[in-house]
């Protein structure tokens, strides 16, 4: 299949109102042809299909480091290319399918999660652009629900992100700490419980309307 058919058949496949069967037949198809569709979908004008090219993403990578671990990380490494200055590009989308990748695979998450929580940290790999930062924070709470032991190191440099005057970081912020309400982050959500701003956040493969103060004061085993 060219790569053009391809492409279009990924769009229609990610439409669709079953996506685990979609995901399925996305899983069918090789890897390594599959990954370049879903790369230019991460920029998709629609943000239901930018959000389910992530998790198609995670899917397929992650199957991939089953037979093939050297090309998977090969796409790890394809991710934090895009996130570099000197790529000439933004990113879109790397962060979040980082850690949607590393949710699903132990074995990535253990060699690629310290760059995840890197580029949280202004000492390190910090990402200045807040769409990116968005990303990220949403990558950081995906991988600290199923992985917590690695995304719990990122924890200090979320805690600042909930003083953003920005409700979307704010909000992001209170959701991928909820897997890590510690005594210190707990005293820095108090004041948000009266937060009555909204925001837009991917829960369970759909688009959901969120509060911030409900969002604040989810319990700390909350999943979603």
């Amino acid at each position: 299949m060219a790569h053009r058919q391809l492409k279009s058949r990924v769009l229609e496949l990610l439409r669709s109102s079953d996506l685990p069967a979609a995901l399925d037949a996305i899983c069918h198809m090789v890897p390594r042809q599959v990954v370049n569709p879903l790369f230019g979908l991460l920029y998709h004008g629609e943000p239901l299909i930018r959000w389910r090219a992530v998790t198609a993403m995670g899917v397929v990578v992650s199957a991939l480091a089953e037979s093939d671990i050297e090309a998977a990380r090969i796409i790890m490494r394809r991710f934090m290319w895009n996130l570099n200055d000197e790529s000439g590009g933004i990113g879109w989308g790397s962060p979040e399918a980082m850690g949607e990748i590393m949710a699903r695979h132990g074995g990535l998450a253990c060699e690629y999660g310290c760059i995840l929580v890197s580029y949280a940290n202004p000492e390190g790999n910090f990402l200045e652009h807040p769409g990116l930062q968005l990303g990220l924070l949403w990558g950081l709470g995906r991988l600290g629900r199923v992985r917590p032991e690695i995304a719990c190191h990122a924890v200090a440099h979320i805690r600042p992100f909930l003083q953003s005057s920005d409700p979307d970081l704010r909000g992001m912020a209170v959701w991928a700490l909820t897997p890590f309400k510690d005594e210190l982050s707990s005293s820095l959500l108090g004041p948000l419980l009266l937060d009555e701003r909204h925001l837009t956040i991917y829960i369970d493969n759909e688009l959901t309307d969120c509060v911030i103060g409900e969002l604040a004061s989810a319990p700390a085993s909350s999943a979603g």
